[in-house]
């Protein structure tokens, strides 16, 4: 196999006309999850999917009910790996005891560290594979920022000026590695994620940040570094919250460091 297709359920209502800070509706339920992978394998003109996530849970309905369905259609051969995303540890073993999760995917990075209190400890626990999204903290780690008027981070907490600013301060010690080791300090980020042993999604649009992210893999980071880059970023210590205020709805209280 030279590729894997993995795609998600999460909203079933249009996200049109909802302001960018506003959370779009989660439906969970078991008729949207055979929908919803119904129209996935159309429009991907494939038979199987081979990782399907439950993108975000619904609050109405118990995530057993949700991974329940996916079972089903995971018997009959249309998805095969059974995924979730930004739930807690108590969501992530009820799920598993219904049916083997293969994968939990969460925000996770060294300004984003929550996840390693309980999530990252039982999903480890249950042989669950943790997938990292936002490793590069919405490319801030790496030393971007939005420059377009409608980008969603233009809402976020984290890039409001005086957030920025403390978490810049907090930037220079990756920026210093990286300098030390003659990287890019989107290569380090990256390299400390790598060193957790979970499986990092950088998203990028752009070749050369494919290449440069695709060789953070060689990086070996020692331990004196790796503590150092965390004595910059202990948890809790970022400034600002990962999304506006109803979004972080729908984060796990157990995914947001005391």
């Amino acid at each position: 196999m030279d590729h894997i297709i993995v795609t998600q359920l999460r909203i079933i209502e249009e996200r049109a006309g909802l302001p960018l800070d506003r959370a779009a509706p989660i439906d969970g339920s078991r008729v949207t999850a055979r929908e919803a992978v119904e129209a996935s394998l159309g429009r991907l003109k494939v038979e199987r999917i081979d990782l399907y996530y439950l993108h975000r849970v619904d609050p109405e309905i118990p995530v057993e009910q949700s991974v329940g369905e996916l079972r089903i259609l995971q018997d009959e051969g249309k998805i095969g790996g059974i995924g979730l995303s930004e739930v807690s540890a108590e969501q992530l073993r009820s799920a598993h005891a219904v049916t083997p999760i293969a994968a939990l995917q969460s925000e996770y990075s060294l300004w984003t560290r929550g996840v390693e209190a309980e999530i990252l400890p039982t999903a480890r626990d249950l042989g669950i594979t943790f997938v990292a999204y936002s490793p590069l903290g919405r490319g801030f780690l790496a030393g971007a920022g939005p420059v377009e008027e409608n980008d969603r981070r233009n809402i976020h907490p984290r890039f409001q000026a005086d957030a920025v600013a403390a978490n810049t301060r907090r930037r220079r010690a990756i920026e210093d590695v990286a300098e030390r080791l003659h990287v890019s300090p989107a290569q380090v980020s990256l390299a400390w994620v790598l060193a957790k042993q979970v499986v990092p999604i950088p998203g990028t649009r752009h070749i050369r940040h494919l290449e440069d992210n695709w060789a953070a893999g060689a990086i070996q980071l020692d331990e004196g570094t790796i503590e150092e880059l965390e004595a910059a970023f202990p948890h809790g210590a970022t400034v600002g919250d990962r999304y506006p205020a109803e979004q972080m709805k729908s984060v796990p209280a157990d995914a947001v460091p005391a």
